[in-house]
């Protein structure tokens, strides 16, 4: 480090205080009673500035550059403008110590011999406390959480940004050691650097890496007892979490001491004495250096931990104030007599290199050594300043200015960074150069050369002729190393070390600058004082060539012909005596190893990868392939590695192409490689045959065909053309006209008039060519019908596959006909059937399965699924039976009757169970099933009815019309409550059927019921939505009277019985157990009376006795009475002259009753005579089942029975349904449809 004077001014009075603008650009002194402006440049004083009446004692400026502070003698602070305007001033009761702005909040802290007041732009008043003593100097943390305040008595307080005192420290001198300056290190995060600060010098090194989380200049240093540490260093990065106790408080005081402490208080390692009185102190901007200056009449340069460094400036006087210049290398000094002295301080580079490794000084105490290859860093820290560095292979030397400390490695693995303390010379030397070796440092002063061993002691000593300019170690066993040693009047030479008698290499006319050996030792590479690279053969002396503009040279350590070097902005590389490669570099060349430079830029060195693609095209255009190989193993391009490939394939030089295939994984070439070295093997010759296969491989065609030609192989070339769709080329090597040559070439052509999209003439040459599969494709593809019917036209019914794939394409493309009569010229009937069924050309299939029965199940099946897949299920399931698949059938419709239970398509369900139980009535005629499926018969047909009813229900309770009357309601209510099973069927909910039942009852007058109703409610869950209702209900009901309206009261038509409401036996009357007949669309009870027929009585019979009709004869009632312990019954006598007026129907109905069991109404045959064939209804069930017959009582209210579902609706009624339906609202079976 160095200082140099950049101007120098004298005021009139003492130079109390210093601060400078924050960009730098001026400078505020505290002169007098005045302050001076100065420009930082130049020195030119800008402006003096009155305001104070009295000596002006401190001056500070904010951290936003918008306004500064003074203080002075007469009581006051002035606030000024950057424009150097005064715009605000206030007092205190003494006289104005110091001030200090806050660097966040720009709050102004200003001290006085007895009080210190904090300001701020948003505060009307300056709020002040008291202090118990003079306070000298303050200052504020980085983050302008605290103010700490140096006073007379010795004690440092440290408060907040209220004034609370929050730590008081007391320095151990008391009043004796006056707190004459403190500051606060700029940056907060070294307080990592100070742990374990207390700990012994040593110069040990431990490799930490613990601290992956904090940048590595903040890592905490741990030493041993043995001495200085190091550390893996990352690269640098910011880290804005560290806390504000990380703050680190420099303290001098005039005990002539320096000490630091933590905000906490604490006091961190042991104080330094300065041996003068300290009256300045100041922080570089980022806090690695500190200025101190006072009554020794200098400014020093101390390391952030409190190591001198050296003098920056010797003064005339005392030192008042120093300060840095923000973010720059600038200091300037404040002096008793009024001295200004700006200085710039200089930092020179102190750095070894060797090989891969480069060490160098950091932070004036540190040493770094850096792995050029890896990036790995480690820090030594050694605690004083570094002087001069030197490393070769794993020592590492390091001068300081009382000693020199020798490193070593701890381990011989090359990427080890691990050093440890190997010997200590405990001596001080003056030297220009030092360098180290395995046992011994050797020490440069001039003309003069020292070898000394570690322990110390002189060994051996050279005297040059000239000044020495530059040395290094070129190698050598342990104890024997060579040194190559440059001398200013151009003598180079090689001294070992064992060795008193120097060895001259050559002379040379100029001064030498830079100088470096191949790694055979048998070419030198000199840069002298002219700039010039001068290259020289070691043995003869001879200069092989010499390049301008160079200012460093070095050779590579891996190939013995490759130097570069650098100058002018440019690094220029040089392969044998091939011209110079040049590129864009700046820096010094310090080594090249491979294809990495390492180039030393500034005070910073780096591995600069350099591709060697020059070089190599050198080595390639000369045909030297072997030695362009080498060239290119140091580091080129993949594209690089590929031409020299190619280029050594051509040369036919395997070895070198086959390595350099290995490298870019290019399998192919290696492959054609391969293989031409296997013939070789097999004593192959023509290498004319093996560069065709190279050039075809190349895409060289033509090249090859000739070489093709030229080696007799022909056929090869024919080949190649063919394989390349290059037919016009390929015609030219057929032979005499071989047909399968011929054919083969004729198929190839198609395939390549295929692949380049022109398939008609594809289809030509493949049918010419017999491949008639790969014409159909091609036909198929582009939807050629025509075509393909030509092609199945001409086919033989042989070829049955071509045939088939005709038939496959012509069916895909919507020729059915075509695709048919392909199918049939084949023979090949299931496929026929198949394409019938595919294009749903039902006609033709059954046709086809009227004269094939074999095929039945082929065609019925798809074509019930298909009926079924339309909505057409009565088609589907006669097509089920036609096919056997009753099982099907019942399946189709029970998962049709589930899906509509489930979205609540209630009249679709019944539909579909009324369907369910027609279809199991048709399989009862089997005798095997005929109970099971009667038994479903039965229940799918109470299923239906219960589902067509709850549908009037389920819209009643969710639709907001109803289309239904509140007696239908009301009657299908009843209906249905006395219908349901205990198991309640899916999808019908008992709470809508009672709401609505509660509901309708007592819109009608049926109070009793629908208080029964509401009741049976409570004790079921009630969905939210009804809850409101039936709760109102439950309660206005009780309102109502306990009776029922006996206009709803039902009558048994048989006996006449009118039956309650409420009817415990379900849908039968009470008295005589007669079924009510209901109505399916209004559900009131029909004026019908089942009856049954005399045993032997058929069918037919009652039939045709219904239709005679005969008029009925005058008779006198002639009755019987038979009275038996449980019944009185009353029978008719027939005689001949019994006959009457009284319809004898009727009079059964009177007299045939009595007893809890049902009695069905059995009529003879001469009632049947009797009645009327208008009067009866007869549901024809199919067998098994037997008819049923009904006789309406009531001939003038007419009654129409659906003939499918044998449903029973008033005539008018059934009308209006049919005409809003077209068709039966029960079955569905349309008006015009025939009846079963």
């Amino acid at each position: 480090m160095r200082a140099v004077l950049t101007w120098r001014d004298k005021a009139e009075h003492c130079i109390n205080d210093i601060a400078f603008k924050p960009d730098g650009t001026q400078l505020i002194l505290a002169a007098g009673s005045r302050l001076l402006v100065y420009d930082t440049s130049d020195g030119t004083l800008l402006q003096p500035l009155k305001g104070h009446k009295d000596t002006v004692y401190c001056v500070a400026y904010a951290k936003d550059g918008k306004r500064f502070a003074s203080g002075s003698a007469d009581k006051s602070v002035i606030i000024w403008t950057s424009k150097l305007e005064g715009i605000l001033k206030y007092t205190h009761n003494d006289s104005i110590q110091c001030v200090s702005y806050n660097p966040v909040t720009h709050q102004l802290a200003s001290c006085s011999s007895s009080d210190f007041g904090l300001w701020s732009p948003e505060q009307k008043s300056i709020s002040k406390n008291k202090s118990s003593s003079k306070i000298i100097c303050c200052s504020w943390t980085n983050d302008g959480q605290y103010l700490a305040l140096g006073m007379f008595n010795g004690i440092i307080s440290i408060r907040n940004k209220n004034g609370e005192e929050k730590v008081k420290i007391e320095r151990p001198g008391g009043s004796l050691s006056p707190i004459w300056s403190i500051c606060w290190n700029p940056s907060s995060r070294w307080e990592s650097f100070w742990m374990n600060r207390d700990n012994n010098d040593a110069e040990d090194v431990i490799v930490n890496r613990g601290f992956q989380e904090i940048p590595s200049t903040l890592k905490s240093a741990v030493y041993s007892s043995q001495g200085s540490e190091a550390e893996e260093e990352e690269p640098e990065e910011e880290d804005d979490n560290l806390e504000e106790h990380n703050d680190i408080l420099a303290v001098a005081d005039w005990g002539q001491k320096l000490s630091f402490y933590q905000l906490s208080g604490k006091q961190i390692g042991k104080d330094r004495v300065l041996n003068f009185d300290p009256c300045c102190i100041s922080y570089f901007t980022k806090g690695e250096y500190i200025l101190l200056g006072g009554s020794d009449k200098q400014v020093s340069l101390f390391t952030k931990d409190g190591v001198r460094l050296g003098t920056v400036g010797e003064q005339n006087s005392w030192v008042w104030t120093c300060r840095v210049k923000p973010d720059s290398n600038y200091v300037v000094v404040g002096c008793q007599d009024g001295t200004i002295s700006f200085y710039q301080l200089i930092f020179s580079t102190v750095h070894g290199l060797y090989k891969d490794r480069y060490a160098y000084r950091d932070s004036m105490t540190d040493v770094i050594v850096q792995h050029l290859i890896t990036e790995q860093k480690v820090r030594i820290k050694c605690k004083e300043l570094v002087k001069k560095i030197a490393i070769y292979r794993n020592r590492l030397a390091i001068q300081l200015p009382e000693k020199i400390l020798i490193y070593e490695l701890y381990s011989e693995d090359s990427s080890d960074m691990h050093y440890r303390v190997k010997e200590r010379i405990v001596k001080k030397f003056e030297c220009n150069l030092l360098v180290v070796c395995a046992n011994h440092i050797i020490l440069c002063q001039e003309k003069r050369l020292q070898c000394l061993s570690f322990s110390g002691l002189k060994e051996r000593e050279w005297q040059m002729e000239s000044l020495i300019r530059y040395i290094k170690v070129i190698g050598g066993p342990p104890g024997r190393e060579g040194l190559l040693v440059g001398l200013k009047n151009g003598q180079i030479l090689k001294i070992f070390v064992d060795n008193l008698f120097a060895i001259v290499l050559l002379k040379q006319a100029t001064a030498v600058r830079c100088l470096d050996m191949s790694a055979s030792r048998k070419k030198l590479a000199v840069v002298d004082e002219n700039d010039t690279c001068l290259v020289y053969d070691i043995d003869t002396k001879e200069l092989l060539f010499q390049e301008p503009n160079a200012n460093s040279v070095a050779w590579n350590t891996q190939c013995e012909d490759m130097l570069c070097f650098s100058g002018g902005g440019y690094l220029n590389i040089k392969a044998s005596t091939f011209p110079v490669h040049r590129q864009k570099l700046q820096g010094f060349v310090v080594g090249y190893n491979g294809s990495k430079i390492f180039c030393l830029h500034v005070f910073s060195i780096s591995a600069v990868e350099v591709p060697q693609s020059a070089p190599m095209y050198q080595y390639l255009d000369r045909k030297m392939f072997k030695e362009a190989y080498q060239i290119a193993c140091l580091g080129v391009t993949d594209t690089d590695w590929r031409e020299l490939a190619m280029e050594a394939l051509e040369g036919l030089d395997f070895e070198t192409a086959k390595k350099a295939f290995i490298r870019v994984q290019h399998l192919r070439y290696l492959e054609l490689i391969s293989s031409i070295e296997e013939r070789k093997k097999r004593g192959e010759t023509n290498n004319d045959l093996f560069l065709a296969d190279v050039f075809s491989y190349q895409g060289k065609f033509h090249e090859a065909a000739k070489l093709y030609k030229r080696s007799g192989h022909e056929s090869l070339a024919l080949e190649m053309y063919t394989d390349l769709r290059m037919f016009e080329y390929a015609k030219d090597f057929l032979g005499s006209g071989d047909p399968k040559e011929t054919k083969m070439l004729i198929t190839k052509q198609a395939d390549w008039a295929r692949n380049i999209k022109e398939p008609k003439a594809a289809v030509e040459m493949y049918i010419s060519a017999g491949e008639h599969v790969k014409a159909i494709e091609i036909c198929g593809d582009h939807g050629w019908v025509d075509t393909l019917m030509d092609i199945a036209r001409k086919l033989d019914k042989a070829e049955r596959e071509p045939l088939l794939l005709c038939a496959t394409y012509l069916k895909k493309l919507d020729s059915p006909g075509y695709a048919a009569e392909t199918y049939l010229k084949m023979g090949d009937l299931k496929s026929l059937v198949q394409l019938h069924v595919e294009t749903q050309r039902w006609d033709e299939a059954f046709a086809l399965g009227e004269k094939h029965p074999e095929f039945k199940d082929d065609i019925y099946v798809p074509y019930a699924q298909w009926l079924a897949e339309n909505d057409r299920f009565e088609e589907a399931q006669q097509a089920f039976h036609k096919a056997g698949r009753q099982r099907e059938a019942v399946q189709v419709l029970e998962q049709l009757t589930d899906n509509a239970v489930a979205e609540s398509r209630f009249n679709d369900a019944a539909y579909y169970y009324w369907m369910l139980s027609m279809q199991c009535l048709d399989i009862a005629q089997d005798p095997a099933q005929k109970d099971v499926m009667l038994g479903k018969f039965h229940h799918f047909q109470r299923l239906a009815e219960l589902y067509h009813g709850y549908h009037a229900i389920h819209r009643h309770t969710e639709d907001p019309f109803s289309v239904h009357g509140p007696e239908t309601l009301f009657n299908i209510s009843r209906f249905l409550l006395h219908s349901l099973p205990k198991d309640t069927p899916s999808g019908i909910s008992k709470v809508k059927i009672l709401f609505t039942l509660a509901k309708q009852s007592k819109a009608l007058g049926a109070y009793r019921l629908a208080r029964h109703a509401y009741d049976k409610l409570q004790g079921l869950y009630i969905p939210t939505r009804f809850q409101k209702s039936i709760e109102l209900g439950t309660l206005t009901i009780r309102t109502k009277p306990f009776h029922d309206s006996e206009e709803l009261v039902p009558l048994c038509y048989r006996c006449s019985t009118n039956n309650p409401l409420l009817n415990n036996l379900g849908n039968v009357c009470i008295n005589c157990r007669q079924p009510f007949v209901f109505s399916a669309s209004s559900y009131d009870v029909l004026h019908l009376v089942e009856f049954c027929l005399e045993e032997g009585i058929t069918d037919e019979e009652a039939i045709s006795l219904i239709d005679l009709e005969a008029p009925r004869p005058k008779r006198e009632d002639r009755q019987r009475e038979i009275i038996n312990n449980s019944s009185q019954i009353l029978q008719l006598v027939e005689t001949k002259d019994s006959m009457g007026d009284e319809d004898p129907f009727t009079a059964k109905l009177s007299f045939e009753q009595g007893g809890s069991e049902f009695v069905p109404v059995v009529v003879s045959r001469l009632v049947l005579r009797s009645m009327s064939r208008r009067d009866v209804i007869i549901k024809r069930w199919p067998p098994p089942l037997r008819w049923q017959y009904f006789r309406s009582l009531l001939p003038d209210a007419s009654i129409t029975m659906c003939p499918s579902c044998f449903q029973m609706f008033h005539s008018e009624d059934y009308e209006l349904l049919v005409l809003q339906h077209g068709c039966c609202p029960y079955c569905r079976r349309r008006k015009d449809d025939p009846g079963p």
